[in-house]
């Protein structure tokens, strides 16, 4: 069967209707450089202005980060009242913002309803570290996947977002961060990377990316544009739980780095923890990883591996793991397994997670073993949920004892 013979046959949740993230009014944001111009086009901006206008527009969103088109300072008065008028570039609600003990953000945003739809809450994540800063975005509210050791796999999916509410997330980030330049910048003045404080996204938060598959494209498109927002493609890295035919879509059409969340080394058990691997086995997935394009040692695929307690982190599953990605430029991220209320897993024995990894290690894969981050705000991996589904007052008490009971185990 070729490539292009390969088809998804995943849910499809109804699509978003239009795209405006404060109601009524469309949002310039998220639309590619030809949407733009038929959209300026519809309100009477004539053929001779529109490349200019749009080249404005495009500069004043990703690379000045405005949210208001009064400050567009060279678009004249007219011309601003028409899209005030008719367009909005508003961010998003920020219902929540926490801040752990380790400096890491959580946003807890909501989006006006769509249609006939109601509001919906998302969580994003940027984690600060030495030399780089990641922010962590979702591309769905809730998910379909119900990965067992997951807390927002918990949550039933809602609809898919939008490429301008994916986007919104990583603006709004640059907004309470000082990400972007001063106003007072001459025109075209741009944030130097080595400055920027998002210096990588990763497409990890809430939902299935693939998913949602052509929201996505659009938004890392534009969030890769070198016009604008700019951020390298072997900086952005997009997370699958294994939709084995977005991810040779993945490489031709976005070309971003590649995350798999992989957990385990036997359909068996991959089938109990990560259920799409019923439908895409690990035969399936692993050539889908094989064929991605680009591989080499300077651009590997990132296979991640949550440590769980007398589950997945004998020494003989470390030897599966191995001959497993047999010849596939890989880096092996391996996770302490983060504590929510009602999961009946355990984080590994810090020891234990060490021998896997040294394991590893001596086999010739890079194998680090990823800091808990935010875990005192619910921000680490897997445990991102919406305000929809907050947990009661009695939940959080019962994190907060397990947070003690696991302090020793998991080395925080």
């Amino acid at each position: 069967m070729s490539l292009t013979e390969i088809v998804s046959e995943r849910p499809r949740p109804a699509p978003a209707i239009n795209r405006s993230v404060a109601g009524e009014k469309p949002s310039l944001i998220g639309l590619d450089r030809d949407e733009l111009a038929t959209a300026l086009r519809e309100k009477g901006v004539p053929d001779k202005q529109i490349k200019m206008r749009v080249a404005q527009i495009w500069n004043w969103i990703y690379v000045r980060g405005v949210s208001d088109f009064d400050a567009m300072a060279n678009v004249s008065k007219d011309m601003r009242e028409m899209l005030k008028t008719h367009f909005t570039i508003a961010r998003p609600e920020i219902v929540e913002e926490q801040i752990s003990n380790d400096g890491t953000r959580k946003w807890l945003l909501r989006f006006p309803p769509r249609g006939a739809g109601r509001p919906v809450e998302v969580e994003s994540v940027y984690i600060p570290e030495e030399g780089r800063g990641t922010l962590c975005i979702s591309s769905q509210v809730g998910c379909t996947l119900t990965c067992t050791f997951c807390h927002t796999g918990t949550q039933k999916l809602v609809r898919n977002l939008t490429a301008e509410e994916i986007l919104s997330q990583l603006l709004l980030a640059r907004d309470r961060l000082g990400d972007f330049p001063d106003r007072d910048v001459p025109q075209g003045g741009m944030v130097p990377s080595s400055d920027r404080k998002v210096t990588n996204i990763v497409m990890m938060g809430m939902g299935e990316p693939l998913y949602n598959f052509e929201e996505v494209k659009k938004a890392l498109l534009i969030a890769s544009d070198g016009d604008g927002l700019s951020l390298s493609k072997r900086r952005i890295t997009l997370s699958t739980s294994g939709v084995v035919p977005e991810i040779y879509r993945t490489g031709d059409e976005i070309g971003v780095m590649l995350a798999i969340s992989l957990h385990a080394v036997r359909d068996d058990l991959r089938d109990l923890l990560v259920p799409i691997n019923k439908k895409y086995p690990l035969k399936d997935l692993i050539e889908a990883c094989r064929r991605y394009p680009g591989l080499s040692n300077a651009r590997r695929i990132t296979f991640e591996y949550v440590m769980l307690k007398d589950v997945n982190d004998s020494l003989e599953d470390a030897k599966g793991l191995i001959q497993l990605l047999k010849g596939i430029p890989a880096k092996i991220n391996l996770i302490p397994f983060n504590p929510w209320p009602g999961t009946n897993y355990q984080c590994s024995d810090w020891e234990q997670i060490e021998k896997f990894a040294d394991f590893i290690n001596a086999a010739g894969y890079a194998s680090p073993i990823r800091t808990p981050r935010g875990r005192d705000i619910l921000a680490a991996c897997g445990q991102l949920k919406s305000e929809s589904e907050r947990m009661r007052k009695t939940e959080r008490l019962v994190f907060e004892a397990m947070m003690i009971a696991n302090h020793g185990a998991d080395d925080d």
